[in-house]
């Protein structure tokens, strides 16, 4: 089938330099990285889905900062010198 596409300049040009490279025709080479785009998209969608696993506790203490490193690895350090 016959279609009309527009593609950048310097891809299109690199598309040919590929083509020569391989033996191909512009069409199949073109062709091909679609099929594999197309492909990768597929697996991806097959995946399932990634179960994380959460422990119980009583969430945020009081004072802690999440915004603030410098102070959550103060109080991280100092839970450490209690032990």
């Amino acid at each position: 089938m016959r279609t009309t596409i527009r593609i950048d300049e310097e891809l299109l040009k690199r598309a040919k330099q590929r083509a020569l490279q391989q033996g191909k025709t512009l069409t199949a080479v073109i062709e091909d990285a679609l099929r594999e785009s197309l492909a990768k998209k597929k697996d991806y969608q097959k995946r399932e889905p990634v179960r994380l696993a959460t422990f119980a506790g009583e969430g945020l203490q009081p004072g802690v900062n999440l915004d603030d490193f410098a102070d959550l690895l103060d109080l991280m350090e100092s839970d450490c010198d209690s032990d």
